[in-house]
């Protein structure tokens, strides 16, 4: 299934994405991960949630996450920005030996306003991330107020956290530029 509104590689869109680490300084990695992104032709990071310490989930025997969100506009396909993503992972040391085993950082691309896509390598809105409280929450605090996804989220966020199985504990936050000031892109 593809569904993208007449998506124009020039077109600005927001897109949401979701941002852990549990090894090394996970605060450090998770702020360079913003910076490298942001940093990246066609990619702006305009706000960032706060950040969240999580139990791990699926493979527990590891240490904690430290979880965050991200709202971005980007002039990138989808594609183009999960490769963008992915290409950060492996500058920060990313390896792949565990499915959900520990790491330096993840990045996952959740939704992307005005597209649906499922794909091998892609599905938008991200499959699992209305199961899980690391992500529900953070996308919360960057979610557009008027977004018509907004109540469905906070919802799921809801019925998550009431199931009282996801340990999730604000951490700090994390002060990012606004957008009117970068000057990078």
């Amino acid at each position: 299934m593809t569904e993208m509104d007449d998506f124009r590689a020039s077109a600005p869109r927001r897109a949401y994405i979701a941002l852990g680490s549990n090894l090394g300084d996970r605060e450090a990695y998770l702020w360079e991960a913003l910076r490298r992104l942001d940093a990246r032709n066609g990619i702006t990071i305009d706000r960032v949630s706060a950040v969240y310490e999580t139990d791990p989930v699926g493979y527990t025997d590891q240490p904690l996450f430290l979880n965050m969100a991200a709202a971005l506009t980007t002039e990138r396909q989808p594609l183009d920005l999960l490769r963008e993503m992915l290409e950060v992972e492996k500058e920060l040391g990313r390896v792949r030996n565990v499915r959900y085993g520990p790491r330096t950082i993840d990045l996952d691309l959740l939704m992307m306003e005005g597209i649906r896509l499922e794909t091998e390598e892609l599905t938008l809105p991200h499959p699992r991330m209305m199961e899980r409280a690391f992500v529900l929450v953070p996308l919360l605090d960057v979610l557009d107020e008027h977004d018509p996804g907004r109540r469905e989220i906070e919802s799921a966020a809801r019925a998550v956290l009431a199931k009282g199985k996801d340990g999730i504990a604000k951490w700090t936050t994390i002060i990012w530029p606004c957008a009117s000031a970068h000057s990078e892109n």
